[in-house]
């Protein structure tokens, strides 16, 4: 089998043969997982404008989570200092009353 010619008679005797009873189901795994595969694949092309407008959404919404959550952070800073804290005093001090509370 060092040449194509040798090659080709051989793969046409294979062929004509019949394949046995494990080899049938061999074949037919293959196969429906070839299928599968195909199916999923479709599935996912069709599909992936609709999951990619979600992600989009969903990206979109802990964006503005976040940019409200600074926001009141941000707030809270210039609140405590109208009082006269430093945030880190403010932020001491809650921890201690936090303490205080769960210790009652």
């Amino acid at each position: 089998m060092e040449t194509v010619q040798e090659l080709i008679p051989l793969a046409k005797e294979m062929m004509s043969q019949k394949p046995k009873g494990k080899l049938v189901k061999l074949y037919v795994l293959g196969s429906v997982l070839a299928l599968f595969s195909v199916v999923l694949g479709l599935m996912e092309t069709v599909c992936s404008p609709f999951t990619a407008a979600s992600r989009l959404r969903d990206e979109e919404a802990m964006e503005a989570e976040l940019r409200g959550a600074q926001e009141r952070q941000a707030q809270r800073r210039q609140a405590l200092l109208e009082k006269g804290k430093q945030p880190e005093e403010a932020l001491l001090g809650c921890r201690a009353h936090s303490h205080r509370q769960h210790a009652s």
